[in-house]
């Protein structure tokens, strides 16, 4: 059995035809794997997004076609923006321009609890605004604010509960 194509005028067997196809299809459908922070910046500022998102300490992450971004750190950890936030070892998301939505794996301190993030959103990358939801409400920060990634640090006998389990027994490094 042979394929010929329309405007060719080789003929063309079906196991190479098929060879060819996956040669040519197979790097649209794989994942992105970056190795370091600054990959995973540029993957962001891209899709609308400021680079200091995600902290430091980001050991690698994957996106698939789909848009669900998956950041691994090197360890939970509290990082410092407007207020203090937590980053599981594993952060999940959807990610779309101008928005990571679903998040998993992400809490911010708002006085004395701590509160998942559902989403964040910038609306209008030229307002300079970033919208946060942590579910009861959208905090409205500055951009600029998260420009940098910050220094995702441990905390020494630190005993947190979020999403319903125990973090704790951290120690400084």
């Amino acid at each position: 059995m042979s394929l010929t194509l329309r405007y060719a005028a080789v003929p063309i067997s079906t196991p190479l035809f098929l060879l060819l196809l996956v040669v040519i299809l197979l790097p649209l459908t794989g994942t992105a794997t970056g190795d370091h922070s600054s990959d995973l910046q540029e993957v962001l500022q891209s899709h609308g997004l400021p680079a200091g998102l995600f902290p430091q300490s980001v050991r690698s992450y994957d996106l698939d076609p789909t848009g669900r971004l998956e950041v691994h750190l090197d360890r939970p950890c509290l990082a410092q923006y407007e207020t203090r936030v937590f980053f599981d070892s594993v952060v999940r998301a959807n990610l779309s321009f101008g928005q990571l939505k679903v998040l998993e794996g992400m809490s911010r301190q708002e006085l004395f609890l701590w509160l998942p993030v559902k989403d964040i959103i910038v609306p209008d990358p030229s307002s300079g605004v970033i919208l946060i939801d942590i579910g009861l409400a959208y905090k409205h920060l500055s951009f600029s604010r998260f420009e940098d990634s910050p220094v995702c640090r441990s905390q020494s006998g630190l005993m947190l509960k979020v999403n319903g389990r125990k973090v704790g027994g951290f120690r400084d490094q």
